[in-house]
């Protein structure tokens, strides 16, 4: 795995990201990552993905889960499987960081989407929330529709609104993703136990996915 050890970081929401499988590496296309989160993290806003399926293990601290309207708490060595479609939402818990497996399959274009909002947070280009300013939130999001679409305003006001906003937005030469973004040069040796939940072909070990 040529990338794996690449760093991801997003200072809004505390989200510390270390590859330890690269989708274009990868025999089916899987992005597995290793997420570390600091007291006060959280993903930027309640989604779900259309194609998506994503499994998340927690190794260390206590991760916080919206799962299609249920919340759920899960500590060391406990799990969650996200189907596609499935509104969910996360944040930390507890002291301390916490240390999470993330699988998401298929992992390519979520790759390229999430690597644009971690280089456009490290730049100083998106909210309190750590989502884009208008403009290039809506060139974005309406690329990357097939990935993921935020909860809230509701899917079809969201066309509504990124149909008319995007174009403007290309029209200041505002691109859906950014390749200096989808790349890092600081690389760190995996945590041992990330490493150990996935099998030989780079996939979280299904045992980890069931919290056994």
């Amino acid at each position: 795995m040529g990338r794996r050890g690449e760093v991801f970081d997003n200072p809004v929401t505390g989200e510390y990201v270390v590859v330890l499988s690269d989708p274009d590496e990868q025999a089916e296309g899987v992005l597995v990552a290793q997420l570390r989160v600091r007291p006060g993290g959280r993903v930027a806003s309640a989604h779900f993905h259309p194609r998506i399926r994503e499994r998340f293990h927690v190794i260390d601290g206590e991760v916080g889960f919206l799962l299609g309207g249920e919340k759920r708490k899960l500590g060391a060595g406990e799990s969650a499987e996200v189907p596609p479609g499935m509104v969910h939402d996360w944040w930390h818990e507890g002291d301390g960081d916490a240390l999470v497996v993330v699988e998401v399959d298929p992992g390519g274009r979520f790759k390229e989407m999430v690597g644009t909002m971690f280089g456009l947070a490290r730049d100083g280009k998106v909210d309190d929330q750590g989502l884009p300013r208008p403009l290039q939130l809506a060139v974005t999001a309406s690329a990357y529709r097939d990935v993921m679409i935020v909860a809230s305003p509701p899917p079809w006001i969201q066309r509504l609104i990124f149909g008319v906003l995007s174009p403007i937005g290309r029209m200041r030469g505002l691109r859906p993703k950014y390749e200096e973004y989808l790349h890092s040069e600081t690389v760190v040796e995996p945590d041992s136990r990330a490493l150990a939940l996935l099998d030989e072909g780079g996939r979280l070990k299904a045992g980890a996915a069931l919290g056994a």
